[in-house]
C-alpha cells in the first residue's frame, strides 16, 4: 500500500530530477518555461554511476534539491596581480549583468568587490571595486570583516561586517554613503552580548529593495539556552535611509551556525547552517523559512523564555548529502565536494523551482578552496 507521504516524496523525487536534467541540459523547464540562464558544461561528471532514478537522479540532495555541477575557477586565481580569495558572499548586480562578491579580512590587503560572470564556469570582469570610508581611505582586513553582501535597486552596494558590527552603505565606486543603526547588544562582547567574529554573517535585500535583511552566525549572551537561538534583523525603508523595523526569531540545529540568507520570494528566507569539525570537515545544510507574519522578538530578552515565538522552518537539502560530482578536497571532507560555504544566491525558474548557487571562503588559505556549487532546488 502506497501512502500519501511516499506518493509525495516519489512525485517530488521525478520533479527534482527532471529539472535537474533540464537546467543541466541549458533546455526550458518542463512545466516551467524558463531557460537556466547558465547550462552546465563544467565539472558535471557525466560517467558518474546512476544510483537509481536515472542519470540525473543520483543528483539528489535531499529532500528537495539536486546538484547540478561546481566550479573551482576562481580559486587562487591571480588577476592584474591580484590574488582572488577570502569570497565570502554573492549577489547578482543587474547595473553590470554580473555576479559579485566581497573579500573578508585578509591582513592590511583593502577591501574588495569581485565582478564574474557565468557561474558554472565563472570569469572575472574588469577591476574590483574598493570599499572606502567616508574621508576616501580603504577599509582593509584590519578595519572591517565583510561577510554580507547585497546590492540595491540604485546599483548601492550593502556590506555587512562582523568586527563592531557594522552595516554600511557604498555607492558603486566604493565609497560609503550610509550606515544603518544597529542595537547596543549586538554589539561585541564586553560592551554588548555578541561573541567575536560570530555576528552579522548573513545579508540579504528584500522586497525589491524596500528591506535589508541581516542575520547573526552566533547566539546573543542573554539568549540563553543550548546555544541554538539566533536573531534576524529586518530594516525597512524610511524617508532618509533604512530603520530597523524587526527581529525575528530563529533556531539552528544543535552545532550549526548561520552563515548565510537569501530571499527567494517577499517574505521567505532561505537560510544556510553550517559547522565545521576536523574529523568530518564542513557540514551544510538549507532550511527555507517565511518572516512575513512571524514574531517581533525586540523586547524579547531571552528567547529561551519564549521558543514558541520561534520562526518555524522546512529541510530543503542536506548539502552535504550531495554526490561529489568528481570534486577532490585540499583538506579532511566525509563528501570532497564540500568546503567553507558562506555565500548564497538564488535565481526564480518558476513553478516554485529555483536555482541556488553557493560559494565557499578559503580564508586565503592553501588548503581551502574558493569554489561555486550550483544546485536547483524545489522551494515551498
Amino acid at each position: 500500500m502506497i501512502t500519501n507521504r511516499v506518493r509525495s516524496n516519489r512525485i517530488r523525487l521525478n520533479r527534482i530530477t527532471a529539472l535537474a536534467a533540464a537546467v543541466a541540459l541549458g533546455t526550458a523547464l518542463s512545466g516551467v518555461g524558463t531557460a537556466a540562464a547558465d547550462p552546465v558544461a563544467h565539472r558535471d561528471d557525466p560517467g558518474r554511476a546512476d544510483h537509481g532514478g536515472g542519470r540525473w537522479g543520483s543528483r539528489l540532495c535531499p529532500p528537495s534539491a539536486a546538484a547540478i555541477n561546481f566550479s573551482d575557477a576562481l580559486d587562487k586565481r591571480v588577476v592584474h596581480g591580484m590574488e582572488i580569495s577570502g569570497l565570502s558572499d554573492i549577489a547578482y548586480d543587474r547595473h553590470t549583468h554580473s555576479y559579485v562578491s566581497s573579500v573578508d579580512n585578509n591582513g592590511t590587503d583593502p577591501s574588495r568587490v569581485w565582478f564574474y560572470r557565468n557561474l558554472s564556469d565563472p570569469t572575472p570582469v574588469g577591476d574590483p571595486v574598493v570599499l572606502k570610508g567616508r574621508d576616501g581611505t580603504p577599509y582593509t582586513g584590519q578595519t572591517a570583516d565583510n561577510e554580507g553582501l547585497g546590492v540595491l535597486p540604485n546599483g548601492d552596494f550593502v556590506v555587512s561586517s562582523e568586527v563592531e558590527p557594522s552595516i554600511r552603505v557604498f555607492s558603486p565606486d566604493g565609497l560609503q554613503t550610509a550606515s544603518l543603526p544597529v542595537p547596543a547588544r549586538f554589539a561585541v562582547a564586553p560592551e554588548g552580548e555578541s561573541t567575536a567574529n560570530a555576528t552579522f554573517e548573513g545579508l540579504t535585500i528584500g522586497r525589491g529593495g524596500r528591506q535589508i535583511i541581516v542575520s547573526m552566525e552566533g547566539t546573543l549572551a542573554g539568549d540563553t539556552g543550548d546555544g541554538t537561538f539566533r536573531r534576524i534583523l529586518v530594516y525597512t525603508r524610511a524617508h532618509h535611509g533604512y530603520r530597523l523595523a524587526r527581529q525575528v526569531g530563529y533556531r539552528v540545529d544543535p552545532g550549526m551556525r548561520i552563515p548565510e540568507i537569501q530571499e527567494y520570494a517577499p517574505g521567505k528566507l532561505l537560510i544556510m547552517e553550517a559547522s565545521w569539525s576536523a574529523e568530518v570537515g564542513n557540514r551544510i545544510t538549507l532550511y527555507a523559512v517565511d518572516i512575513s507574519r512571524a514574531a517581533d522578538v525586540t523586547d524579547v530578552a531571552d528567547l529561551a523564555t519564549t521558543p514558541r515565538l520561534v520562526v518555524s522552518k522546512r529541510l530543503v537539502a542536506d548539502v552535504t548529502s550531495c554526490p561529489d560530482l568528481g570534486a577532490t578536497a585540499k583538506e579532511t571532507q566525509i563528501n570532497p565536494l564540500m568546503d567553507n560555504y558562506e555565500g548564497m544566491t538564488t535565481r526564480r525558474l518558476g513553478g516554485g523551482a529555483y536555482a541556488v548557487s553557493l560559494i565557499s571562503d578559503d580564508n586565503n588559505s592553501a588548503v581551502q578552496t574558493s569554489r561555486i556549487l550550483n544546485l536547483v532546488a524545489l522551494l515551498p
